[in-house]
């Protein structure tokens, strides 16, 4: 498994490729890397902030005055591209300005896995992508609570076409346990967060096998949701902070899951300002990382 780590419009030649497996079929010529980069599932880091977002409003620590990019985040959501189908996780309040910066031109499936405003404030955006989809409605695949949320926030939406071009349509759907597309498939399991339950997916490339898992907000992992991610070549966790918090996994929390799932390589992600990023890094197990915003991993 190859992963590339550097900022997206960076050349090839300037990034960190980092590979975990056994040894491929071919000889490792950067002719038959970038060959086989090219053909295998990526994932980007739109924004892996809390819900506050990273600087947080008239604060003057030294995580919200760094200079370090890694330190500026928006809140959290992700891309993810299964043999072209584009997969968007969540709609952050920046989701506009997340999509611009890291040139999000396409998009096939929304999923929301929960209602609360940090992931469900930017959807109204989404309206671009019902104009590119020929004026349809745009399926919204989601829990109860976040039908009820979407219905609440957005009832001008809730229609089988815009209103009016340019206007956002939303199709509610329930998420299965699976969603089967011809590229592949994504699972779906319930995650405990506070009052409610969250959406955590797992999604597996038809063409490659390769396997991602994505469990952002929670305040931990059930034993069903481990299993169902074990196998997966990266994880992305929800690892807040160092304290213990109600309705989220700390690091420490974090990083049991991580050795219980036994990824070669864990993200954690909805982090606040009081976890900077260099001096964690540092501290973090082995094969556990801090996601930044702009992160692209190809598996």
């Amino acid at each position: 498994m190859i992963f590339r780590q550097c900022a997206p419009a960076d050349p090839p030649r300037n990034c960190i490729w980092r590979y975990a497996g056994p040894p491929p079929p071919f000889a490792f010529s950067f002719a038959g890397l970038l060959y086989f980069v090219g053909r295998i599932m990526e994932v980007i880091f739109l924004g892996t902030g809390t819900s506050q977002g990273v600087p947080m409003i008239a604060c003057d620590c030294a995580v919200c005055t760094s200079a370090d990019p890694r330190n500026r985040r928006t809140r959290a959501s992700i891309h993810v591209v299964m043999d072209g189908l584009h997969i968007q996780v969540d709609a952050s309040p920046e989701f506009r300005l997340q999509c611009l910066r890291e040139n999000v031109t396409q998009l096939d499936v929304f999923i929301l896995t929960h209602g609360h405003n940090d992931h469900i404030a930017g959807m109204d955006d989404l309206r671009r992508f019902c104009d590119l989809h020929g004026g349809t409605a745009l399926t919204v695949y989601t829990t109860g609570e976040g039908i009820s949320r979407v219905q609440a926030m957005f009832p001008y939406a809730i229609t089988e076409r815009p209103v009016s071009k340019g206007y956002a349509a939303f199709k509610l759907v329930d998420m299965p346990p699976v969603l089967e597309f011809p590229q592949g498939t994504i699972h779906s399991t319930l995650l405990p967060h506070g009052g409610i339950n969250t959406l955590g997916l797992v999604f597996t490339e038809k063409s490659s096998g390769r396997k991602f898992a994505y469990y952002s907000d929670c305040k931990q992992v059930p034993r069903e949701a481990v299993a169902l991610a074990q196998g997966a070549g990266v994880v992305v966790l929800d690892g807040l902070r160092e304290e213990p918090h109600p309705t989220h996994m700390n690091i420490a929390e974090a990083c049991v899951v991580a050795a219980e799932i036994g990824a070669p390589v864990s993200y954690l992600t909805h982090l606040t300002h009081r976890i900077g990023h260099e001096g964690w890094s540092a501290k973090l197990p082995h094969g556990v990382q801090l996601a930044y915003d702009g992160l692209r991993l190809k598996l």
